[in-house]
């Protein structure tokens, strides 16, 4: 039995991907023009039930790379929590939890936190219509009927 391998897009594949697909091309003629069966076309499409979703953006309160940066060095130079988050404007729990959940004053590494957070973040959550069948039905059926 052949194993099919995984297909990867980049951003830029997704992005036309999504540009194609809002323009209305089906997903056959969108799987021709990347060389690639429509099945997985729509492994892209159908998390989000056919809309596309927003950018994932992060909140202004979560900390950032540069932040976590500057506890790495702050960790590096053996400064105290309390002096770190003086420094960043920050609460010195705020600096506890980050180094706490990112493997303690002995591991923490700044990009690996950065990484970890992105992964830990909830957004963006399902479309309403991939969760609702029953709404996905009541709008696709009032949609046909304009």
């Amino acid at each position: 039995m052949k194993y099919r391998t995984r297909i990867k897009y980049t951003a830029t594949q997704k992005a036309e991907i999504w540009d194609r697909w809002q323009q209305g091309e089906s997903l056959h003629s969108i799987g021709r023009a990347f060389d690639r069966p429509s099945s997985s076309i729509f492994g892209q499409l159908a998390p989000s039930g056919g809309i596309r979703p927003p950018p994932q953006r992060r909140s202004r309160l979560a900390l950032t790379l540069c932040e976590r940066e500057e506890i790495s060095r702050g960790i590096a130079s053996q400064h105290s929590l309390r002096t770190i988050a003086k420094q960043l404007g920050r609460s010195a729990s705020t600096i506890s939890r980050e180094i706490n959940q990112n493997g303690g004053l002995k591991s923490y590494r700044a990009t690996q936190a950065e990484q970890a957070a992105w992964d830990r973040a909830h957004r963006p959550k399902p479309c309403k219509l991939v969760n609702n069948p029953t709404l996905k039905y009541n709008v696709a059926r009032k949609l046909r009927s304009n």
